[in-house]
C-alpha cells in the first residue's frame, strides 16, 4: 500500500461538479489538515492498512514537529491507483500492480475507517470515480509511505 501523504491548509474533492469531501482546517489544528491519496496493491492487507492510518496519524510533519493526533488535524482520504503506475518501458504507463477494485476499495475504507476510530476527523473521495481534487499544499510537505 502506497499513501502520499500532502499537508494542507485546505483540501477538497468533487465528483460531477458536486464536493463530496472537504477538509477546512481551524485554528486548533494551526491551520493544517492532511490530504491522503491511497493506492493500494495485490498483496495488501487490511493490517497493512490499518498500520499506514497509524503512521498518517501520529508522523511529526505539522508546525512544531507535530502529528494529527497532537493536532486533531483532518484529514482527507482520496483513493488513487495510479500510485503504482509502471513507467519503466514505453510511454504508456503500465497498471498491472494496483489492486481491482473489489481488493482495493475495502482496503482503502479500513484506512480511512482506522483513522475514524484512532480520534480523526475524515472525509473522502468516491472510489472509482472520476475525481477532481482541490487544496493548498503548506510547505509544500509531501510524504510517500508504503507498507
Amino acid at each position: 500500500m502506497r499513501v502520499l501523504l500532502q499537508r494542507v491548509t485546505s483540501a477538497q474533492v468533487s465528483v460531477d461538479g458536486q464536493i463530496v469531501g472537504r477538509i477546512d482546517p481551524t485554528a486548533a489544528s494551526g491551520g493544517h489538515g492532511l490530504l491522503a491519496l491511497v493506492g493500494a496493491t495485490h498483496t495488501d492487507t487490511e493490517a497493512t492498512a490499518r498500520a499506514l492510518a497509524d503512521k498518517t496519524w501520529r508522523l511529526r510533519i505539522l508546525d512544531g514537529e507535530r502529528s494529527a493526533a497532537d493536532l486533531h488535524a483532518p484529514i482527507l482520504v482520496v483513493s488513487q491507483f495510479t500510485l503504482y503506475a509502471n513507467t519503466a518501458k514505453g510511454r504508456r504507463p503500465s497498471w498491472n500492480a494496483a489492486a481491482p477494485g473489489p481488493i482495493a476499495e475495502p482496503l482503502v475504507d479500513t484506512f480511512a475507517t482506522t483513522l475514524r476510530d484512532l480520534g480523526a476527523t475524515v472525509e473522502t473521495g468516491h472510489f472509482g470515480a472520476h475525481m477532481q481534487i482541490q487544496l493548498t499544499n503548506d510547505g509544500p510537505v509531501t510524504i510517500l509511505l508504503e507498507g
